[in-house]
């Protein structure tokens, strides 16, 4: 009985050093964890290569500008499109309706359906309400996120424009009719990619179709009640179909934003809905010919700003803050302008803008804002099944 006691003993007193020394270590890794997080930012990001190639641009030159970060450093994780895999959106919906908190989602990147999906999924309850004190270059931006206003922090405009080549092209549409009698007096020189691969194709059908109904709320709802007023515009979609871009004597729709860029660098068309960044971005590098030049017509194929939100579950709030207010200086917006002629969303006068000129053109306030989440997968699929199987 005597031994069975020291035996006791002796386990509880192993137990005790072994708890202990497993909650110096536990205690150990979660200073050590807190001290990272305390310094770093975890960014996430998604879009095309060119998204991703600005956002390295940005996080380099804010990781070595001392004045800038105040000593915190930007770790980008992106997420690129077409990849497979799950969403962002999804992502962020899952961890917040988990209820984690302290995670690595400090700063995330959103716009157009994908800000709409997430707001669908779970509100704005899984972002904070914006400081607006804690981002001073704030007061430059005049313009707004289509939702959750409060949450966002718009930095760059995009939109769709229509390119042209000018060697061919003499009176340019200036109208959204005009532009579908365009397509139908000049047979096969008009194209636009697949809308599942890209966001110029997507935005010349949903233009299309939205066009045709009347009620504003349309464009930036996912409610599915508007899927019955779609009728009228895939209508238009399938009486276009036979002027579009022929191969091998067949309607082909190229694949992605870029396929359609080339076929108009190429000479195989002459006029194609294209993003105004890639457009202007590639023509700056020289790989698409100076003659390829933009327009915009009425009513305006979409555009959006792209914002910056801070996750409430994130573990730096703090330090996001002051990478967003970095987004938001004339050096954050001069590479957002050199890297992919995005749409600067300050006072340009004081940035050299050569090569981009058109795009002080280009005004945000008068973007058309066509964000119906979800709604999105409905679209393309029925889009496939009516049009991309027509042949």
């Amino acid at each position: 009985m005597k031994m069975k006691r020291i035996l006791a003993t002796a386990l509880a007193v192993m137990m005790a050093m072994s708890l202990a020394a497993c909650g110096q270590k536990s205690e150990q890794s979660a200073n050590s964890g807190s001290d990272t997080k305390s310094t770093t930012i975890h960014l996430w990001a998604n879009g095309s290569d060119n998204v991703r190639q600005v956002f390295e641009a940005l996080s380099a030159d804010f990781n070595g500008n001392a004045e800038a970060n105040q000593g915190y450093q930007v770790e980008l994780n992106f997420l690129l499109s077409g990849t497979g895999g799950q969403s962002m959106p999804d992502m962020l919906a899952a961890a917040c309706k988990s209820n984690q908190t302290n995670t690595e989602y400090d700063l995330v990147d959103l716009g157009g359906d994908d800000l709409s999906k997430v707001v669908s999924l779970v509100g704005t309850d899984g972002f904070m309400k914006l400081d607006k004190s804690k981002i001073p270059n704030s007061s430059r931006v005049k313009a707004e996120s289509a939702n959750a206003v409060e949450f966002c922090q718009p930095y760059r405009g995009t939109t769709v424009v229509l390119a042209y080549n000018s060697q061919n092209v003499t009176e340019v549409p200036t109208t959204a009719e005009e532009l579908y009698q365009w397509i139908k007096d000049h047979p096969g020189r008009f194209a636009y990619n697949v809308p599942g691969t890209g966001g110029a194709g997507d935005s010349f059908v949903r233009t299309t179709v939205y066009n045709c109904i009347d009620d504003q709320e349309a464009m930036t709802s996912d409610d599915p009640k508007w899927m019955d007023q779609w009728d009228e515009g895939f209508a238009k979609l399938v009486e276009l179909h036979p002027y579009m871009y022929k191969s091998g004597g067949s309607i082909v729709y190229p694949n992605k934003n870029q396929g359609a860029l080339d076929l108009l660098s190429q000479g195989e068309i002459d006029m194609c809905p294209m993003w105004a960044d890639m457009l202007l971005s590639q023509r700056a590098a020289g790989t698409v010919p100076a003659y390829i030049k933009m327009a915009t017509i009425q009513p305006s194929f979409t555009g959006s700003v792209q914002s910056m939100l801070i996750p409430n579950f994130g573990s730096n709030p703090d330090g996001a803050y002051v990478f967003i207010n970095y987004m938001l200086s004339d050096a954050a917006q001069q590479i957002l302008v050199k890297e992919m002629a995005a749409i600067p969303l300050v006072d340009v006068s004081g940035m050299d803008m050569t090569g981009y000129e058109d795009l002080k053109d280009l005004d945000v306030g008068s973007f058309r804002t066509l964000s119906i989440g979800d709604l999105g997968t409905n679209f393309n699929e029925r889009w496939d099944n009516e049009i991309g199987s027509l042949g």
